[in-house]
């Protein structure tokens, strides 16, 4: 054998003196098959794979004993950086809690460089039963190609079709975002501005579609689209359009926001109210909310799961779910301060 050659069952059958089909049932075969075999052979068939190191494909094994029983999970982004931990760390519980109720093991695939793929020329995907995909932006290209293909795989937030349906499971941003402006509304607020991208990924076009549908009678009197923008610049452009209230699509914008109009001596929400689009806590000040909407990330990840290991074991139609994102009232909106306009 050369090393760079795949020891195959046929080399291990050439190896040992037997034939094909006692290799493939000692290393797959139920007790009773195997008991027939005698033991001399058994053994001779053992240690050629002990001595030469012989691995069964993934694949042929799970063609002849059914489901390996692991669910794959791969994220294009790093799954456990300190400044996302909070945003991984719900979707991976759930799909922990599902994967282990169901029975299934998981294994978390990750990507060699910066640029994380999918497909590559090591694809261990074939290592799992289907795969639970995470991340903000997704590869529309390998999307694409899962879509066309016919290993299982379920996404975690919305995505358009591509070349066909993608099964996910996702959070209704959209009527969760136009709720908290109808909110402000009610508050007196009329001069609103957007802080945030308003297209790219499908949660962020979701949000502004939300916020567009429920200004109405409202005026969006800022729009802020650089997120790198240095957040003085921010209160800046909302101060000089006499915005009353700020709607944010990042929580780290929206600490860094606050964090300006405190130092310039302005008070959240006395003088400015502010509205997170999907996160809540307040890094800075623990206990004390801003106001936003829960993303059900926890269960995203349980129902996601569950979907895969249906797509899995039994196939059937393609499922696009969106849960609903629940309004937290958080302490940043307040009504409108008399004589503001």
């Amino acid at each position: 054998m050369t090393p760079s050659k795949r020891l195959t069952q046929k080399d291990i059958a050439r190896l040992a003196g037997v034939s094909q089909a006692t290799v493939s049932l000692v290393l797959n075969g139920s007790p009773e098959n195997t008991g027939r075999i005698p033991p001399d052979t058994r053994e001779r068939v053992q240690k050629v794979i002990r001595d030469t190191g012989y691995v069964a494909d993934p694949v042929a094994r799970r063609m002849v004993k059914g489901l390996n029983r692991i669910l794959g999970v791969f994220t294009y982004e790093p799954a456990f950086p300190s400044a996302q931990a909070d945003f991984f760390s719900p979707f991976l519980l759930g799909i922990e809690e599902a994967a282990q109720t169901l029975g299934y093991d998981l294994l978390l695939l990750t990507g060699a460089g910066s640029k994380r793929k999918i497909f590559g020329d090591n694809v261990r995907l074939r290592l799992a039963d289907g795969c639970i995909i995470l991340g903000r932006q997704f590869d529309r290209d390998e999307l694409a190609r899962l879509v066309a293909g016919d290993f299982p795989f379920v996404a975690v937030g919305r995505r358009d079709d591509v070349g066909g349906p993608v099964p996910y499971v996702g959070g209704d941003y959209a009527p969760a975002t136009s709720i908290l402006v109808e909110r402000a509304k009610a508050l007196g607020h009329r001069r609103i501005g957007y802080v945030g991208l308003a297209e790219g990924a499908e949660s962020t076009v979701d949000r502004w579609h939300g916020f567009t549908r429920a200004i109405g009678d409202a005026e969006l009197v800022a729009s802020h689209f650089d997120v790198d923008a240095p957040p003085a610049a921010m209160l800046d452009m909302l101060l000089a359009a006499r915005a009353s209230c700020a709607f944010v699509t990042e929580l780290a914008d929206a600490i860094r926001l606050e964090a300006a109009a405190r130092q310039r001596g302005l008070s959240v929400p006395g003088d400015l109210s502010i509205v997170v689009l999907g996160n809540h806590i307040r890094a800075d000040e623990p206990g004390r909310r801003f106001t936003s909407f829960a993303i059900p990330r926890e269960a995203m990840g349980h129902a996601a799961t569950e979907m895969l290991v249906r797509r899995v074991q039994g196939g059937g139609a393609i499922e696009q779910v969106l849960l609903p994102c629940e309004p937290l009232e958080g302490d940043t909106l307040g009504p409108i301060t008399p004589g503001t306009k």
